[in-house]
């Protein structure tokens, strides 16, 4: 593999990435995470294998799209967020998802919007890391077991909540800190 097709395939993997911190991390810590995690060592891989495809329906289509949009794979379940500059974008978007082998649900919370800029970009990222660290100091939730994006001061959390209780702490983390506009969760509880 040169290197040019190794850089691509590192940028079709980006947006699976972030939503699945084992592989992120290194395949030594993998097998730690998955014990940890509630999804199953196969349904992570198979949600892995989910974003990679969308990731790659994405840039297939349209580079710019690929680059707006954020992908997060739960159990199958496709989170899209993000800014796109035409609702058409949304639209081919969610149809590109829907193509992925193993898509049970796709959620579509793209935002159409092409005013973005590096101030509002880099709020985002400050919220999705302080709550990812409240997550992860708080003894009392799992974090392993969420994932965060912040677009335009909304974050969108998903994964699977051991209870609700647990899902309710990990909101009101995110409902505290600054700039956050709203929070919106797609979890599962698991003992629902």
């Amino acid at each position: 593999m040169g290197p040019l097709a190794a850089v691509v395939l590192l940028a079709l993997a980006a947006p699976a990435l972030s939503g699945c911190v084992g592989l992120a991390v290194g395949a030594g810590a993998a097998g730690g995470v998955a014990v940890a995690e509630e999804r199953t060592l196969g349904d992570q891989v198979d949600d892995f294998t989910i974003g990679l495809a969308v990731g790659e329906g994405l840039f297939a289509h349209d580079e710019r799209l690929f680059l707006d949009v954020s992908v997060d794979v739960t159990e199958g379940r496709v989170l899209l967020a993000g800014k796109v500059p035409a609702a058409a974008d949304r639209v081919d978007a969610v149809r590109i998802a829907w193509q992925a082998e193993g898509v049970v649900e796709v959620i579509n919370e793209l935002q159409v919007d092409d005013t973005g800029d590096i101030g509002e970009y880099l709020t985002d990222v400050r919220i999705s890391t302080e709550l990812r660290a409240a997550l992860l100091f708080d003894s009392r939730i799992s974090s392993i077991n969420f994932n965060v994006e912040t677009v335009g001061g909304v974050v969108y959390i998903t994964g699977v909540a051991l209870t609700q209780a647990e899902l309710d702490r990990a909101i009101d983390h995110a409902r505290t800190i600054s700039g956050v506009r709203k929070v919106v969760s797609h979890v599962r509880v698991k003992d629902a």
